[in-house]
């Protein structure tokens, strides 16, 4: 899943890990305990828990509706267009609009994440459409062509809907709708929504593109709440304002993590950006097919936004024997580098991670406008193996030999946890250093 670090504190047993000192699922908390469920569980294991109780103070402010203001179940789905997650996400959206017709209304906000180029130039082409009562239908369509998004795809969609494309193409431009999604963006990670799709059916958090099922279970429990509300008198445009009012603004503070001992970890060749003398220094110890490691990127580059200038992050190689391809991915991802691409090609890597096989990082190559020869020349050469060979040494010697394992300082810190629990400890080091934190 696209996605970003998952509070999974609050929907228990959702997020999969792997154990036995290969991937790491995020660390579970005392707030909710998730078991770190192995690859081959029994069925039985596999069961979903209830989704929490916990009901978040989640603003309508102005977004598009669909469905009756009188709707006693408000789904608020916050959602990528370019994220194949988020489009599965939208076919269980319109089966549970088909079941429970006007009892339930839709709530579109957006969260394009930075791995997507895509997502936010299509997330502001449906808002512009929607300035000629036309989003969902442009919506829809998008959804309907997760991989067909470039600029001439969307004017083709503005053309298919009969839309004014020239006052189409000026409403794009407009600041209002960049600051909508920048609003957008800002609510789903107060409220722990930090990947795509994530919804919230009259406050309470499903996290991810979970099946059907799910969603009926948390819906028909809200539907029966709201009944209860409306027959004490709540007028049934004000159920969802009254189901919110009491609710938690966001997810409570993730414990400290337990950390082991701080290593002595060099950047030595590693990829890196930030400040070389950046008072904090963190070290991933990385695989491009763990898909645990791939929800952590958008942890770390809002980390790198919010400590611009204070810190520092280098990318080390740790390629499973279990993940067929993420050895050549590394390598590929050093042939980039060689170019001067190599965060460009570990982002395209992570948001094609099952498109991971030669003629794919060709492709990639390509895209970034590389020398596609000298790249391929490179990926033949072997000359990277020798490095990620000691990268991945190097991670069996200070304790990441499970992936992402990531190091601040040298202080570890093991799999795609919460953003908190990185800034914790960057802020503690930050004050070591004397320096402010944010």
């Amino acid at each position: 899943m696209h996605k970003s670090s998952v509070w999974v504190s609050l929907v228990v047993g959702l997020v999969l890990g792997f154990v036995g000192g290969r991937s790491f699922a995020p660390a579970p908390t005392k707030v909710a305990e998730a078991p770190r469920v192995a690859a081959a569980a029994p069925t039985a294991a596999r069961q979903r828990p209830p989704i929490s109780p916990v009901v978040y103070k989640v603003p309508l402010d102005g977004s598009l509706i669909q469905g009756s203001e009188s709707a006693l179940v408000t789904l608020v789905e916050f959602s990528d267009y370019e994220c194949p997650f988020c489009s599965r996400g939208h076919g269980t959206v319109k089966q549970l609009q088909q079941r429970y017709g006007d009892k339930l209304r839709l709530v579109m906000k957006h969260h394009p994440l930075d791995r997507h180029p895509r997502a936010l130039p299509s997330a502001l082409a449906a808002l512009a459409a929607g300035e000629q009562g036309k989003f969902w239908e442009y919506h829809d369509v998008i959804f309907a062509n997760p991989r067909a998004q470039q600029e001439e795809d969307l004017e083709r969609y503005a053309k298919q809907l009969g839309l004014d494309v020239e006052r189409w193409k000026k409403d794009r431009t407009d600041p209002k709708h960049a600051e909508r999604v920048r609003r957008d963006e800002t609510l789903a990670i107060q409220v722990g929504a930090t990947g795509t799709p994530a919804f919230f059916v009259n406050g309470r958090f499903i996290n991810g593109a979970q099946p059907v099922e799910v969603f009926t279970g948390v819906i028909d429990e809200e539907l029966a709440k709201a009944e209860a509300l409306v027959k004490g008198g709540v007028p049934r445009a004000e159920v969802y304002a009254r189901t919110i009012e009491r609710g938690v603004d966001r997810p409570p503070a993730p414990p400290a993590p337990q950390e082991g001992p701080r290593q002595q970890v060099e950047v030595g060749k590693a990829p890196s950006r930030g400040p070389a003398n950046a008072p904090v220094t963190l070290v991933a110890w990385s695989d491009f097919e763990c898909p645990f490691c791939s929800r952590a990127v958008p942890t770390l580059k809002t980390l790198e936004k919010e400590y611009e200038g204070k810190l520092r992050v280098a990318f080390k190689h740790q390629p499973l024997p279990d993940h067929a391809n993420a050895k050549l991915a590394a390598v590929a991802s050093m042939a980039a580098h060689e170019q001067g691409k190599f965060w460009e090609f570990h982002d395209l890597l992570f948001a094609n991670q099952r498109q991971l096989q030669r003629p794919a990082l060709e492709d990639h190559a390509k895209q970034l406008g590389l020398d596609v020869a000298r790249f391929n020349k490179a990926l033949d050469s072997g000359r990277f193996d020798a490095l990620i060979a000691e990268d991945s040494r190097e991670g069996m010697r200070v304790g990441a030999a499970g992936t992402p394992t990531f190091f601040i300082n040298g202080r570890p810190i093991i799999g795609a946890v919460p953003a908190d629990h990185f800034r914790r400890v960057i802020d503690e080091e930050l004050k070591k250093a004397g320096v402010a934190t944010r």
